[in-house]
């Protein structure tokens, strides 16, 4: 059985999408101008993206795997897993809860200074406080990777989409943490609709 959540309670997910970065250098100030739309686009995807449902699959550092839904709407995400065990990650508000049952352990931490919350900046402004490090385009793919710019070594965030007729879904997010480990996180059955509701973001540890 693996552990309740590799970045293990202290550790924030991370992971290794279509490539590994082995070094960071942020997008430079004469980035190209489609650089600078593809990241716009990013931008408004992470905050105009309301209802967003999700089955993902993660992959820790050493292999193992698990998976679940995954629930997004602009500075929220949960995650219920259903495999390797009935666990419940939320973050909202610049913190995160994760129960585990099996347990009877319930993990809280701020969002400040993991890759996570990145994501969940509300709204995302992906520059000022966010540095674009990586803009890699496929056929029908856009990767974009982003820290902190007071603090690029604290983390690594990563998100994958399929970009299809100027049309972005989000299908992996991979985060690297300061010890360089990685979770990643591979997403199916991706749609999106009328925001969740708000219960569904409590950081509770009743609910």
């Amino acid at each position: 059985m693996k552990p309740a959540f590799p970045f293990h309670v202290r550790r924030l997910m991370a992971g290794g999408l279509l490539m590994m970065l082995a070094a960071c250098q942020a997008v430079p100030d004469k980035a190209t101008l489609s650089q600078k739309d593809e990241i716009t686009r990013v931008e408004h995807y992470l905050n105009d993206t309301h209802g967003l449902g999700a089955h993902f699959v993660q992959t820790w550092p050493d292999g193992g795997k698990g998976d679940g839904r995954l629930y997004y709407d602009p500075g929220r995400l949960r995650l219920d897993y259903a495999t390797p065990a009935a666990m419940k990650l939320t973050a909202a508000n610049g913190h995160l809860v994760f129960i585990d049952p099996r347990r009877d352990s319930v993990t809280r931490m701020s969002l400040g200074h993991q890759p996570l919350g990145l994501l969940l900046q509300q709204p995302v402004h992906l520059d000022g406080q966010i540095v674009v490090t990586s803009v890699q385009h496929g056929a029908n793919s856009l990767q974009l990777s982003m820290a902190r710019s007071d603090s690029p070594s604290q983390g690594l965030l990563t998100l994958g989409f399929s970009d299809i007729a100027g049309t972005l879904s989000l299908i992996a997010i991979e985060m690297t943490d300061v010890e360089r480990q990685h979770i990643r996180l591979d997403l199916d059955d991706v749609h999106a609709g009328p925001a969740w509701p708000d219960d569904l973001f409590s950081l509770s540890t009743t609910k």
